[in-house]
């Protein structure tokens, strides 16, 4: 694998020792690994449609038979809340215009699956897994879907969440919604899948779809991914539009793509981004809204930068810290620089408190809105 270049050089603290998961000991004995597109990616996929091997068709069937298999019989995954019954018949007409010789780019005709927080015009719900929102079907699709569909992906079904994107109770379980029921993590049913994108993090990592989209305020897109074995970028604030997203924080919130590789997220990245009007911060990012990252994928990707870690937050277990630890002179190793954040930030701990205040007004502003979702600067001032 590459090393990736100055926008993707710390998904290496992720990607370091993940493998695909082995069947697990806790289910029954059947072998979860005997599927014909594990661990397929992007470009792999992309070739077997070239020559003809498989369809977008054939290739969409697969992966809802895999998600009827492992993920809905119980003990299953429980990842994903949701299915597009307009799965096959987009992945067919994908087929036909390939055919006629148009293909889109990279994700032309590629299953993917996006968090139950995200709005699609069509006929599944976006529910944030909270039955309170049951039978909320989005009047139009999110920008980010718009844009997804322009780019010829399969919008294969919605993922399972911690309900609310984790903002419900300081006691939450992590990847729970009344909706959906408990996310479990592939590796081992009882173990963390980690929220709020867990659904998103589980059903990557076992390989019922390509890619998956996750939301993140702090820590949502990472977490998931570091628990599941995959790979997870936060874009900055605004390069991916937050218009039609059941929303956190105004300032802090923002979806990112989620992919087994380095290469297929930076591919996956490059069909989210584009200047959504109705979302002030996706103006401003319009210089940095590329259609291909994959430019950045370069073997001296580390050489001269400087990365930030937080060393003090190592010391819960011994295992984890000796991946990390790894991880960090792997990254020396490549050329980079290592900065203790405490060092600049020795007041970092503090900062909890505040930031949970400030997420308590956005998140009962957003909530109350839920017509206006980033689209456009708010008109009055936030409430208690």
């Amino acid at each position: 694998m590459k090393r990736p270049g100055i926008l993707l050089a710390i998904l290496y603290l992720i990607v370091i020792g993940c493998q695909a998961p082995s069947p697990n000991p806790s289910t029954a004995s059947a072998d979860y690994n005997d599927f014909p597109l594990l661990e397929a990616t992007i470009d792999q996929l992309q070739t077997k449609m070239e020559s003809g091997d498989l369809t977008a068709e054939e290739i969409t069937l697969l992966y809802l038979e895999r998600i009827e298999a492992i993920d809905n019989k119980g003990p299953g995954l429980n990842s994903v809340i949701e299915v597009n019954p307009d799965a096959l018949s987009i992945a067919k007409s994908l087929d036909q215009e390939r055919t006629e010789g148009k293909v889109r780019g990279p994700m032309h005709g590629i299953p993917v699956l996006i968090k139950d927080n995200i709005d699609t015009g069509d006929q599944m719900m976006t529910t944030a897994g909270a039955l309170a929102l049951t039978g909320n079907y989005a009047e139009k699709d999110a920008f980010l879907v718009q844009q997804l569909r322009a780019a010829g992906a399969v919008l294969l079904g919605k993922t399972n969440l911690s309900e609310w994107a984790n903002f419900r109770s300081t006691r939450s379980s992590s990847g729970w919604s009344s909706r959906g029921g408990q996310t479990h993590n592939p590796y081992y049913l009882d173990r963390n899948p980690c929220g709020s994108s867990s659904g998103s993090g589980a059903a990557l990592s076992a390989n019922l779809c390509v890619v998956t989209i996750g939301t993140e305020t702090n820590g949502s897109i990472v977490c998931p991914s570091t628990s599941n074995g995959v790979v997870g970028i936060k874009p900055t604030v605004g390069l991916v539009s937050r218009s039609g997203v059941i929303p956190i924080s105004f300032n802090q919130d923002i979806a990112g793509p989620m992919g087994r590789t380095v290469a297929d997220a930076a591919t996956f990245l490059g069909a989210l981004t584009g200047v959504d009007p109705l979302d002030p911060k996706s103006v401003e990012s319009s210089d940095y809204a590329l259609q291909d990252y994959r430019r950045f994928l370069t073997e001296d990707g580390l050489e001269g930068k400087r990365l930030g870690v937080w060393k003090s937050r190592l010391g819960f277990h011994e295992e984890v810290d000796s991946v990390m630890v790894k991880a960090f002179q792997a990254m020396e190793a490549a050329g980079a620089t290592l900065v203790d954040i405490d060092e600049l930030i020795p007041n970092m701990n503090e900062l909890w408190g505040p930031s949970s205040t400030i997420l308590e007004y956005e998140f009962k502003d957003g909530v109350n809105k839920p017509d206006q979702r980033y689209q456009g600067e708010k008109t009055e001032p936030m409430k208690p």
